[in-house]
């Protein structure tokens, strides 16, 4: 009960900063280049700032003063960057407001797989996160107040997130995770319940399914960074916080089911499953820039994140021993998620800018395409089925 309220608000947080990031940055006065290549600034630091947060709370074996570092960095973060319209500043503002945003979830994900005796039950944790996203967007779509339609009110709304997530900290019992003593707890998530399982930090099965990971979601980069001003620009549609909290509803079937889905086939052939899902919804973008195409789309994120996060989370908590959980986690979303992102956001918007949203989201199916090339090639040495025999 206590996991579930913070996730809830920890992910309203989310539910500002995903659809709405790129429309403050755009709002600022930058154009689609200096937009990419901000938000791909944004992503860069998002790998730095939460090693380093993640690292401590590993070696204290606590995670709530990281959370609380990361959650007063954002308002402290929206004030410059409202205050001076200089893209040095911006540029600095961002970098805080990343380390910020991006060490939430691998902090929370970290004290939740040791908290959790029963991996299965991530999956329906995670899914109050999505439910909390869907209430978030929804609210901005329909707010009669402070509409996210200038820098300002969007700030705002992240300031007020954030506050909110803070009062919820004192829930996290912390008391149950281990940290330098018993892992047994920690353990139990590791592997299918196997606790006798007790991989190598970094192993080469753990890089090549971060590679895997990382293509997957460099496709998925011009989504992250270019589907709102997508839905605005190119479709003349005021719908961005319905067409995310749309996206939002569809992964929660499948948050729910995961445990199941992971524990029947492994989380690796799940992984490749939602890179074929990617290649389907920027498929979508490219060839129907319809309020239809968007639709089916953005109900395509079932597969392309519902499934995805819960199993490249197990397949992190395969992999990496509990002692290096936050740490390994961190890689994920940094290395896995942030870095890619960083680099299709950089180069996204030179493809905006000279060839447009369509193009963009048509040539970034190659990266899935590649991604599970690789993941057939391995798909033998990855199968959890095989470890555990």
């Amino acid at each position: 009960m206590n996991l579930g309220i913070i996730y809830f608000f920890s992910f309203t947080v989310y539910g500002v900063a995903t659809p709405y990031l790129s429309v403050l940055v755009r709002n600022l006065g930058f154009g689609p280049a200096a937009v990419g290549l901000l938000l791909g600034l944004f992503e860069i630091a998002g790998i730095t700032g939460p090693f380093i947060i993640g690292r401590y709370s590993d070696t204290i074996g606590r995670y709530r003063p990281g959370l609380l570092f990361s959650l007063v960095l954002i308002p402290l973060a929206l004030i410059p960057l409202l205050l001076w319209r200089n893209i040095v500043i911006t540029a600095a503002a961002l970098v805080v407001l990343a380390v910020g945003v991006r060490s939430i979830i691998p902090l929370l994900d970290a004290a939740t797989t040791l908290l959790l005796r029963n991996k299965e039950d991530y999956g329906k944790i995670r899914a109050v996160g999505s439910l909390s996203f869907v209430f978030m967007a929804l609210v901005l779509q329909y707010t009669p107040i402070l509409q996210p339609t200038s820098s300002l009110a969007i700030s705002i709304w992240l300031g007020i997130t954030a506050i909110l997530t803070i009062l919820t900290l004192p829930l996290l019992k912390e008391h149950g995770a281990p940290a330098q003593g018993s892992l047994q707890s920690a353990s139990q998530f590791v592997s299918n319940g196997n606790p006798s399982h007790s991989p190598a930090a970094w192993s080469s099965l753990f890089i090549i399914g971060l590679v895997i990971i990382g293509l997957g979601r460099l496709s998925m980069a011009p989504i992250a960074s270019f589907f709102s001003l997508y839905v605005s620009e190119e479709l003349h549609w005021n719908a961005v916080g319905l067409m995310w909290a749309l996206s939002a509803v569809s992964e929660i079937p499948f948050m729910f089911i995961s445990g199941k889905l992971i524990k029947k086939y492994g989380s690796a052939p799940l992984l490749a499953l939602s890179m074929v899902a990617v290649i389907a919804r920027l498929g979508l973008y490219a060839l129907f820039p319809t309020k239809a195409g968007a639709i089916m789309g953005q109900l395509l994120h079932s597969l392309c994140y519902g499934l995805f996060h819960p199993a490249a989370v197990a397949f992190v908590s395969t992999h990496v021993p509990p002692q290096k959980r936050a740490v390994g986690l961190t890689m994920y979303i940094s290395l896995g998620v942030g870095l890619p992102t960083f680099i299709g956001s950089a180069l996204g918007g030179y493809i905006v800018e000279a060839l447009g949203y369509r193009v963009l989201f048509g040539s970034y199916t190659i990266f899935s395409v590649i991604g599970i090339v690789i993941y057939g090639f391995f798909a033998a040495a990855l199968s959890e089925k095989r470890q555990s025999n």
